[in-house]
């Protein structure tokens, strides 16, 4: 009997660790675009990332057919948005790194430009996985596109009327 369960353990070891080998660079880049921190550091992505996997890890024996990446996947996204939209953990309280591509959206709008634009989930899925109408999914991707995609730009400096004393 122990002979057996040790086996299963090994097994189960074993594909966690391929999984991971597979996985875990992904999942870690849409971690560090979600937290929005720079490629170099990302203490708050290497977290999350070790949450979803720890909590993939848990569920390994019961996924039975389920893509392990989705799970994965799943929990690094809700983990994210509750931590961050309710303001709790490490996540909600840091700043984005100015340097990252997504600094300038929201927590929200990056959770969904990731899902669906990275990770390539469907806007329904999306929804679903967020708790949101799937319309309010396509206005606030749509939204951070064209954040992302046209920054704002300073305003230039406003030339001085030659004609114009200063005093």
């Amino acid at each position: 009997m122990r002979d057996r369960q040790a086996a299963r353990d090994a097994r189960r070891a074993r594909e966690f660790e391929a999984f991971v080998a597979g996985a875990a660079g992904r999942l870690l880049h849409a971690a560090m675009l979600l937290t929005a921190e720079a490629p170099d550091a990302g203490p708050r992505a290497r977290r999350l990332l070790t949450l979803a996997l720890a909590h993939t890890y848990a569920r390994w024996d019961r996924l039975r057919g389920e893509d392990p990446y989705d799970c994965a996947r799943q929990y690094l996204a809700t983990r994210f948005a509750r931590t961050t939209w309710h303001r709790y953990g490490a996540f909600g309280r840091a700043r984005p790194d100015p340097r990252s591509p997504l600094a300038a959206l929201a927590p929200r709008e990056r959770l969904v430009l990731v899902l669906r634009l990275y990770e390539g989930v469907a806007e329904e899925q999306t929804a679903a996985l967020l708790g949101l109408p799937a319309e309010r999914v396509h206005t606030i991707c749509d939204r951070a596109t064209a954040t992302v995609l046209h920054p704002d730009r300073p305003a230039a400096p406003r030339p001085v009327n030659p004609g114009t004393a200063l005093s």
